[in-house]
């Protein structure tokens, strides 16, 4: 085990013991006056923890400014972004090394609000149209977790969101869902190389050690933080990077090995070439893990999103494995 995430173990285990201990709304409501804590769909409250920073202690970015790729020098080859591309609007990516500062980015693309999200302790980064039932929320994040996922909150009605399941778990926008939007987390090579044109995120205006990563071996570790919850099924590992489409999922571990799947409606591809970004104490030297990416029969771009095993499992307890060969008779699996 690393010595930086020895320490960060030891940190956050003291706020989850005090975490645990105030997990009620009456220690909430000072810091939330605008919530409305009397609508919920979270079974205990216990379930919601401290991660340690106060509301808005990681500051979301909004209004981003960019760059042309060929003003960027700062960015590793193999450093991942998150790249989103829209029909009738400038190709543009968010990378990595700022949202592992600031976990959200309020953003509009071709017209369409976004918010482009990352959430390090389950390397979850799906991006979200902001728009619900007619008004254009924007995010922050609320220092909070659940099952080691990133709560986030709109600014509007401060209602509480499961960042990987994209849905409102406390306040008026309890049981309300935003829709993804497809975008995909490939290495700077690979979004220079396509789009020579196409916009980069420029470094954001904060005192950060931008392209530093504080969760040093994280995703060489046996267990996650801030999570005690059943392990996956199976034999997988809760640190197994796994590609989720809607309540499928498929272990990073088969695409290695299969770097083409055409299933359930969709072809998976694998190539090698990008860094983990919660590897090496530098972004840009971490291990390869690969890009994904996922599209439908015509070619186009399939919302998806490459997240820890042990989120999936926590998030989509009915969700379906997708192993290869199914264990026989095992439930939730298909081949």
């Amino acid at each position: 085990m690393r010595t930086g995430y020895l320490v960060g173990v030891m940190v956050l285990g003291l706020g989850l013991a005090a975490g645990t201990a105030r997990a009620q709304p009456e220690f909430w409501r000072s810091e939330w006056p605008g919530t409305d804590f009397g609508k919920t769909s979270v079974g205990s409250w216990e379930e919601i923890r401290s991660g340690g920073p106060p509301r808005d202690g990681i500051p979301a970015i909004d209004n981003p400014a960019f760059i042309f790729v060929t003003e960027e020098d700062r960015l590793g080859d193999r450093e991942p972004v998150v790249t989103v591309e829209m029909e009738g609007a400038t190709p543009r990516t968010y990378p990595i090394r700022y949202l592992t500062w600031h976990e959200i980015v309020n953003d509009e693309v071709g017209g369409v609000p976004i918010a482009v999200t990352y959430c390090p302790l389950c390397n979850s980064a799906p991006v979200f149209d902001r728009r619900v039932d007619g008004a254009v929320l924007s995010f922050g994040v609320t220092g909070k977790l659940r099952a080691s996922n990133l709560l986030m909150y709109d600014r509007e009605s401060e209602s509480w969101w499961q960042q990987a399941t994209a849905e409102g778990i406390v306040g008026a926008y309890t049981g309300a869902k935003l829709v993804q939007v497809p975008a995909w987390m490939e290495s700077w090579a690979e979004y220079r190389a396509r789009n020579p044109g196409g916009l980069v995120m420029d470094e954001p205006d904060w005192s950060r050690d931008y392209g530093a990563n504080p969760y040093v071996g994280y995703d060489g570790s046996l267990r996650p933080f801030l999570y005690d919850g059943e392990p996956p099924p199976f034999g997988i590992g809760p640190m197994v990077r796994v590609v989720r489409v809607g309540d499928r999922a498929w272990p990073m571990t088969r695409l290695r090995k299969e770097p083409v799947i055409e299933e359930a409606g969709v072809t998976i591809t694998w190539a090698a070439g990008q860094a983990s970004a919660l590897d090496t104490r530098r972004i840009s030297a971490g291990r390869d893990v690969g890009t994904v990416r996922v599209r439908d029969d015509m070619g186009r771009d399939v919302p998806h999103d490459v997240m820890f095993a042990f989120a999936f499992h926590a998030l989509w307890p009915e969700g379906r494995w997708m192993l290869g060969v199914a264990p026989e008779g095992a439930p939730h699996a298909e081949q």
